[in-house]
């Protein structure tokens, strides 16, 4: 049986907040933080902190998350509910370890909207963590709703057997981790719509498309693959709001012909020393000095040392610049605010210019 359109009126009812179409921002650790997230929940979008991975019992990820939900609470000010804080908390998976025990009791402290999951060993093991999530959310009237990102159609049968609220359909066009085997959203998304279509939770999970999408003609292609709102990372990179380097910014700007300026593998890590990912991992990178030297034949070895030595100076140009393919479309630094509100005026303009030729 078909949907009958629930999705976007879900979406609009656990975020009232939120204008159309619906966006969000990558919770990208490191560069997702407390000004970036909060203004894009204050643009009409929902805003996504990066919690980390380091769920022990003395994380530094997650009392300094602690503390950025305390100043989330303060800067949202009326637009946050005293149910409900309008910002999503992003985490990475692979080790999950004292997920439940301690990052479970911030997110419910501080009444998170969404709590977004990536990354796991195995699909499996996101199963606890959400039964975790729903256990306290039933206890405390906790509304809260469960992000997962999926790569593959396989993923995203297990995630909605798991209970999840939103998938986010990620393609390889994304900039970042992502599955090393996987497909654009061209094919993925609408695969991906037809098994949520199929299904007995048809009218109760929502549909984010990630990977490539960097303005409102992206916005609008993902709607029409079957999305039910859009995520981007690296367009929310080059805006005044995030805290990446001008010089990161700088590069994201610079590149064109994003399928041949950037690309994907597992070297990116490799050199940083970031090599921690499962295999089933890879990511998505602007190529630098580092990759063109592995090309040549250099030593991961003789990489690594450079790009440590240049890190120690404060120099930034051997620095991994995540990006997406849809690099080539950006070409300005915006505000939160502007890049937002341009999107949605775009995706109106790609509407009326789809229809003229229907």
């Amino acid at each position: 049986m078909a949907s009958k359109g629930l999705p976007e009126r879900l979406l609009k009812r656990w975020f009232p907040h939120t204008t159309t179409p619906f966006i969000a921002n990558a919770p990208m650790f490191g560069f997702a933080d407390c000004r970036l997230a909060g203004a894009v929940t204050t643009a009409g979008g929902l805003g996504f902190i990066g919690g980390g991975f380091d769920f022990g019992p003395e994380s530094t990820q997650l009392a300094n998350l602690d503390a950025t939900l305390t100043k989330a609470h303060a800067e949202l000010g009326s637009i946050a509910s005293i149910q409900t804080l309008p910002i999503g908390i992003g985490f990475i998976t692979f080790t999950p370890t004292g997920f439940e025990d301690h990052a479970v009791a911030i997110l419910e402290k501080h009444r998170v909207a969404a709590v977004w999951l990536s990354f796991p060993k195995s699909d499996a093991d996101h199963q606890p963590l959400i039964k975790a999530i729903h256990k306290v959310q039933s206890k405390s009237h906790w509304d809260v709703k469960i992000f997962v990102q999926v790569g593959t159609v396989q993923s995203a049968k297990v995630a909605l057997e798991q209970g999840v609220d939103v998938l986010v359909v990620q393609g390889v066009d994304a900039g970042g981790h992502q599955w090393a085997q996987g497909a654009s959203l061209m094919s993925l998304l609408p695969e991906v719509r037809d098994l949520v279509s199929k299904s007995a939770r048809v009218d109760d999970v929502a549909i984010l498309a990630a990977g490539g999408i960097v303005d409102g003609r992206g916005c609008v292609a993902a709607l029409g693959l079957g999305a039910d709102g859009i995520v981007m990372g690296t367009r929310f990179i080059a805006t005044s709001e995030c805290p990446a380097p001008l010089s990161m910014k700088e590069s994201i700007i610079a590149a064109t012909d994003g399928g041949v300026s950037t690309v994907k593998t597992t070297k990116h890590d490799v050199f940083q020393s970031t090599d921690v990912f499962p295999r089933q991992y890879d990511g998505r990178a602007i190529i630098g000095i580092s990759y063109n030297e592995f090309e040549s034949g250099a030593s991961d070895e003789g990489i690594i040392q450079r790009y440590n030595e240049a890190r120690e100076k404060g120099d930034d140009h051997r620095r991994t610049v995540w990006a997406g393919t849809g690099v080539g479309v950006i070409d300005k630094i915006v505000s939160v605010e502007e890049l937002v509100r341009s999107i949605q005026q775009e995706a109106k303009l790609a509407v009326a210019r789809a229809m003229e030729m229907i």
